[in-house]
């Protein structure tokens, strides 16, 4: 089954994890169970020393491609995370492997909530984290999220 989904481009995906093999010394993760990219960039890249870079996550559902709330910051980290780990399970990861989070907040009234929904996810010793406030985020979010993760040896992306 393929879908196709217009943003601010077409995007087509495909119902299977795919790793990418890219020209140079990097490779392309990309997951369905994420959602499709909303801009030139992709969900994840693995580079040389087993080091996966994952792109900005949103509360967008995968399969609507709509924020699971417009203005609740709670219900979209939700989401935004449950995004974020899809695209590094799809790499061979899991949250275990991630090294450093970067959350940005469309308001910083929404910190302690975002706190709350991250210890949902991650067990201790948490990854390293900067939040950030920010004038907008894509889709009008109200979070997104973006991290590094490093990829165990036995890493095998779900192809």
């Amino acid at each position: 089954m393929t879908v196709s989904q217009s943003v601010d481009f077409t995007v087509t995906t495909t119902t299977k994890s795919s790793l990418l093999t890219n020209m140079s010394n990097r490779k392309v993760t990309f997951t369905p169970l994420a959602p499709t990219p909303v801009g030139p960039y992709s969900q994840a890249v693995v580079a040389t020393g087993a080091t996966l870079y994952v792109s900005g996550q949103i509360g967008l559902n995968p399969v609507s491609r709509t924020l699971v709330s417009a203005t609740d910051a709670a219900e979209q980290a939700v989401q935004a995370f449950t995004n974020f780990k899809a695209v590094v399970e799809a790499s061979g990861a899991t949250l275990a492997d991630v090294v450093k989070v970067n959350i940005f907040l469309a308001s910083m009234a929404d910190f302690a909530a975002v706190n709350e929904v991250m210890k949902s996810f991650f067990e201790t010793p948490y990854p390293a984290r900067s939040t950030v406030g920010v004038a907008g985020l894509p889709l009008r979010a109200l979070v997104e999220l973006e991290g590094i993760v490093q990829l165990p040896a036995s890493a095998t992306p779900k192809l």
